[in-house]
C-alpha cells in the first residue's frame, strides 16, 4: 500500500467475500482511520470480526440494492471499493432480474451515494466476462461499467472519480473452481470439467487487490483497467492441481454448464483502440464524445482493425507446469498442501 490511504476513511461494498478480505487486511497494514465492510450477511461479518479483530473495521449490515442503507454507509467515507455483486453465471441465467438488481441499479446506488457524500474516488469491479457477454451475468457486469461511465459523462464536474477494473477468474476465490477441485479430491472423487479446452485468464488475490490500488492511484473519469495476464485451458488447472495433491486422481468431463463461453476477452478490439499502455496494465478511456454528432457525416474510428481482441484463446498460455507454479504462490494452497502432508515444493509435481 502507499501513503494514499494514510488517515483515509474506505468503504468495501461486499467487503465479507473473498476480495473484500483480502483488501481489508492489505489496508489494514496501513494506518488507515477506518475500513467499512458493507454487506448483507451478518454471519459472514461475525466470522470476518472474529477473523481480523482489528477496531478500525467497522461492519454496516446493508444491501447496495437499498440505497439508504449505502448511503449510511458512505457518509465521511474517502474511497469505496465496490465489489458487491451477483457473481455466478448459472444462478444469473435462472434469475436475470436479481442480477440487475444486485449488479446494475446496486452499483448505481453506489455511485449516486458516494457523489452525494464527497467521496474522492469509487473503483468498481468488474470481470472479463462483460466483454462480448452471452450471459446474464457478463450483460449485467457490463452495464455495471456502463453505470459508471456514465457518471462523469452526464457530470463533468463530478467531485467523485468512478472508473472500473475488469480481470479474469480469482484463483482461490470463493466460488471459483480450485476449492472445488480440492473438495473433490478429499472426497476420493475425479475433478469434473466442463470443457478441458476452454481457457481462462487466471490471478491470484493479491494481485487483483494490486489492480484496484493501480486504479485509486491512476484513474481519471471514467477510466477502465486491465492487468495483463496469461492464461490456461481449464483442463491443465485441473491437471496441474491433481500434480500437486493426488496424482492417481483423473479428469471427467461432464459438459458445458449454462451460458459458458470457450474463451473470455478482458479487452475488445474497438476498447484497445483506445487504450493506454501501461507496462502491466492497459488504461482504456471512456468514449467521452456526447450526443451531438455532425449532422451530415458520422465520425468514426479507423484505428479499431488494426487491434485485435485480448482473448484468453490468443495470449500466451501457460503450461501445466506453469500453472503448477502460480497455485504454489497462493497461501491458501500452501495450507492445504500441508494440512495433506504433501511438500510445499515445485517437485511434488508428478
Amino acid at each position: 500500500m502507499t501513503d494514499t490511504y494514510e488517515g483515509k476513511r474506505i468503504l468495501v461494498t461486499g467487503g465479507t467475500g473473498s476480495f473484500g478480505h483480502t483488501v481489508t487486511k492489505k489496508l489494514l497494514e496501513r494506518d488507515v482511520a477506518e475500513i467499512r465492510v458493507l454487506s448483507r450477511d451478518e454471519a459472514k461479518q461475525d466470522q470476518m470480526r472474529h477473523d481480523i479483530d482489528d477496531p478500525r473495521v467497522r461492519f454496516y449490515v446493508g444491501d447496495v440494492r437499498d440505497y439508504l442503507s449505502v448511503e449510511r454507509a458512505t457518509r465521511d467515507v474517502d474511497y469505496v471499493f465496490h465489489a458487491a455483486a451477483l457473481k455466478q453465471v448459472p444462478s444469473c441465467e435462472f434469475f436475470p432480474m436479481e442480477a440487475v438488481k444486485t449488479n446494475v441499479i446496486g452499483s448505481e446506488n453506489v455511485v449516486r451515494a458516494a457523489e452525494a457524500s464527497g467521496v474522492t474516488s469509487l473503483v468498481c469491479l468488474s470481470t472479463d466476462k462483460a466483454v462480448y457477454p452471452v450471459n446474464a451475468m457478463g450483460m449485467s457486469k457490463a452495464m455495471m461499467e456502463k453505470v459508471a461511465q456514465s457518471h462523469g459523462l452526464n457530470n463533468p464536474n463530478a467531485g467523485t472519480t468512478v472508473s472500473c477494473v475488469r480481470y479474469g477468474n480469482v484463483m482461490y476465490s470463493r466460488g471459483s473452481v480450485i476449492p472445488l477441485f480440492l473438495r473433490q479430491l478429499k472426497a476420493g472423487k475425479n475433478l469434473t470439467v466442463t470443457n478441458p479446452d476452454m481457457t481462462r485468464f487466471m490471478m491470484s488475490l493479491d494481485n487483483s487487490v494490486s489492480l484496484v490500488e493501480f486504479a485509486f492511484q491512476n484513474a481519471l473519469q471514467g477510466d477502465l483497467f486491465i492487468r495483463k495476464a496469461e492464461s490456461c485451458t481449464i483442463g491443465d488447472l485441473a491437471q496441474a492441481v491433481i500434480n500437486l495433491f493426488q496424482p492417481s486422481a483423473s479428469v471427467e468431463v461432464i459438459g458445458t454448464r449454462h451460458a459458458e463461453k470457450l474463451s473470455e476477452a478482458l479487452a475488445s478490439r474497438e476498447e484497445l483502440a483506445r487504450a493506454q499502455d501501461m507496462g502491466d496494465y492497459f488504461r482504456i478511456s471512456a468514449d467521452n464524445r456526447d450526443l451531438n454528432y455532425s449532422v451530415y457525416v458520422e465520425k468514426g474510428d479507423v484505428t479499431q482493425t488494426q487491434f485485435a481482441d485480448y482473448d484468453s484463446h490468443t495470449v500466451d498460455r501457460m503450461s501445466v507446469s506453469d500453472v503448477e507454479g502460480l497455485l504454489l504462490t497462493l497461501p491458501e494452497i500452501r495450507r492445504e498442501l500441508q494440512a495433506a502432508g504433501r511438500p510445499v515444493e515445485k517437485s511434488t509435481a508428478a
